[in-house]
């Protein structure tokens, strides 16, 4: 490993500790799962974004995110059209053919539509996320911001991710640069098993593997449980390791 990867995945972990590790856990997921998929425009380095991510992966719930840096133009236009300007995080829910703004509202509806426990923050404690999540965009060289040329991909691709994964942000800011849309299958941590690297956590602990919906999915595909994971319907491919799918995006979508 390169000095400058070992960098980038310091500076990543930074940002995950910034904000407290929020988004790492699905302990206490929803009780209900949307039937049609919900649908996040959403900008990977934005705080308020960041914070709407970290309640879907704490409430077990998968979305499809339609990545819309500064600069954009393939999701930037729908989300005007859609809700009369360009802010982010949007949350479209086709199920109840709902939309909104704000990163509070759309927690809260998450909450309350999909009988979850999570914590809206409110107040200073909302002040304080805030700022964490600005300072974790800061470390993290606003990375995730700005939009880069790319090819569009006939169909969305798939990522098992979590958000505070350090090696998943990694690629979560390369697909919102090159405004490649994808299903963010969630991938929490079900269990205090699960907490800590793999080769401590399965050496110590001896976790199960399907602590949470999409652990067990993953399992079941590979035959381990790792983020980030992406599978590529538009080629076939299918990969771990972050370094990997990185190459992978740039090579085949990068302009």
């Amino acid at each position: 490993m390169g000095i400058g990867r070992s960098l980038d995945i310091s500076a990543s972990i930074l940002a995950s500790q910034l904000r407290g590790w929020r988004g790492a856990q699905a302990f206490r997921p929803a009780r209900k799962q949307p039937g049609k998929m919900l649908e996040l425009y959403d900008i990977e380095a934005s705080p308020y974004c960041r914070l709407v991510r970290e309640a879907l992966t704490e409430l077990d719930l998968d979305v499809l995110i339609r990545p819309c840096p500064a600069r954009g133009l393939r999701f930037r236009p729908q989300c005007e059209a859609l809700g009369g300007k360009q802010q982010f995080p949007f949350l479209v829910d086709p199920n109840a053919d709902k939309s909104m703004y704000e990163s509070a509202d759309i927690i809260d509806y998450l909450r309350k539509t999909y009988d979850g426990r999570v914590r809206v923050d409110q107040g200073l404690r909302r002040k304080l996320a805030i700022g964490g999540g600005y300072a974790a965009t800061l470390v993290r060289r606003m990375r995730g911001l700005f939009a880069r040329p790319s090819t569009a991909p006939a169909q969305p691709l798939e990522l098992f991710s979590f958000e505070a994964s350090p090696f998943s942000r990694l690629v979560r800011e390369v697909l919102c640069e090159l405004e490649l849309p994808y299903i963010l299958r969630n991938t929490g941590k079900g269990h205090w098993k699960d907490l800590g690297p793999p080769g401590v956590r399965d050496k110590w602990h001896k976790s199960a593997k399907d602590t949470s919906r999409n652990r067990k999915v993953l399992f079941e595909r590979t035959g381990a449980v790792q983020v980030p994971y992406l599978i590529d319907a538009n080629t076939g491919a299918s990969m771990y390791e972050s370094a990997d799918i990185i190459r992978y995006l740039e090579k085949t979508y990068g302009g």
